[in-house]
């Protein structure tokens, strides 16, 4: 369920992010089919309640990343991510499995806690500032439910990464998670870990085999309801041993910081056609400047729009492979708004993407960049963080990250 826009509440005005909401290269690489080790699985050990198990390493990851020696270009990482990722019967979840697979591509799903919830059992949720059972995004039918378990499980074997997306997604009012204390995003935290990690118990069901991974350690990161609440978010996950948060309301197509220790990953200001300001990297938001919030607008616009947000992601792309290789970060929802051009959009940009002729692409998930972000020599990370948007390298990558 899509969250509320806040239109230039931030200070960035009408153009890069006007509406500010919610928020395969023809050789083989690390991330892609032909470069992954795949590990065989241990037996399932179950965990508690046996709504999840250890399995052993997870399969189809890329080989342990290196540092990049004196010289060489940076690979051009590019991370599709995915906010709620439940499945409700429109098969959106196995279509961008299928995609994913079909290109040697890994993704991050961030899993609202909630979608592991029965609605029958609604009030063991307390959120903060809120009433018991409370929730700006509907409970999953129990059909739905199984179906969510069912590709998370085969979502993490196929190489994905499991993040989190909380749980209510409270974007306004009192309640808003804009207001939460890091004790309550503590809170908010342990009680989505134990909607995912006791669904057994609180479903019954019989028939769903156990999620293959221990949560607790699985989980790397996140991305908040709207945007919002990441200044008091981080301490906590610092805490929790977070490696990276994909929170931040609004970023510039640049190398990555640190915040609080946490690597800071933002969704980015992307060109959009037709326009002087830009948008960005999600899919909320291409909706919101294209129809003003409205998920069903009138048919007619559908096939101007949805080139101009396939323009945009590919734009985005461009921009950074041929100047500072700059990470590309996309945010979506498994959402059919205005008759779903924004889902083919995304599958066009990732087919453009993994093309032939885009040499060292990777498409992984947050946590394998952060990977490799860990291993990389800090001068050599603060080099590239020099470059400006579109900037390319003087005198070309080999001189410019010389030893």
């Amino acid at each position: 369920m899509s969250a509320i826009s806040r239109r230039n509440l931030l200070g960035i005005g009408a153009g890069a992010a006007a509406a500010i909401g919610l928020a395969g290269c023809g050789t083989a690489r690390p991330g892609d089919g032909a470069g992954r080790k795949v590990t065989a699985q241990a037996r399932p050990k179950p965990i508690g309640d046996g709504s999840t198990a250890e399995t052993g390493p997870q399969p189809h990851q890329p080989p342990k990343p290196e540092p990049l020696e004196p010289g060489q270009t940076p690979p051009q990482f590019v991370v599709f991510s995915w906010d709620g990722a439940g499945e409700v019967g429109n098969g959106l979840f196995p279509r961008f499995r299928r995609l994913a697979r079909d290109h040697g591509a890994s993704m991050t799903f961030f899993l609202s806690g909630l979608y592991c919830l029965p609605e029958a059992k609604k009030h063991l949720y307390r959120p903060p500032n809120n009433p018991v059972g409370a929730s700006d995004i509907g409970y999953l039918t129990d059909a739905h439910l199984k179906e969510t378990l069912r590709n998370v499980r085969a979502a993490w074997l196929e190489g994905h990464e499991i993040g989190t997306h909380f749980n209510g997604h409270f974007c306004a009012g009192p309640g808003s998670v804009a207001r939460w204390t890091p004790a309550q995003w503590r809170s908010e935290i342990d009680q989505a870990v134990d909607f995912v990690t006791k669904w057994r118990t609180h479903t019954g069901f019989t028939d769903v085999e156990p999620l293959p991974f221990d949560y607790r350690k699985e989980l790397a990161g996140g991305r908040t309801p709207c945007l919002l609440g990441q200044d008091n978010l981080l301490p906590t996950a610092r805490e929790l041993g977070w490696r990276y948060d994909a929170s931040s309301p609004g970023g510039r197509q640049t190398w990555p910081v640190k915040k609080d220790g946490i690597w800071d990953f933002p969704l980015q200001q992307i060109p959009f056609p037709g326009h002087s300001f830009e948008v960005l990297s999600m899919d909320y938001n291409m909706l919101a400047n294209q129809s003003r919030n409205s998920t069903r607008a009138p048919r007619h616009h559908y096939p101007g729009w949805r080139r101009q947000a396939t323009e945009a992601y590919i734009s985005g792309f461009r921009r950074a492979y041929e100047t500072n290789r700059a990470p590309f970060f996309v945010g979506n929802h498994f959402e059919e708004w205005n008759g779903g051009i924004y889902m083919d959009a995304v599958e066009e940009a990732i087919k453009h993407i993994a093309g032939s002729g885009h040499r060292d692409v990777r498409l992984v998930s947050f946590k394998q960049f952060t990977d490799w972000l860990d291993v990389q020599d800090p001068k050599v990370l603060a080099r590239l963080r020099r470059l400006e948007v579109g900037e390319r390298p003087a005198g070309g990558w080999r001189r410019y990250l010389a030893a």
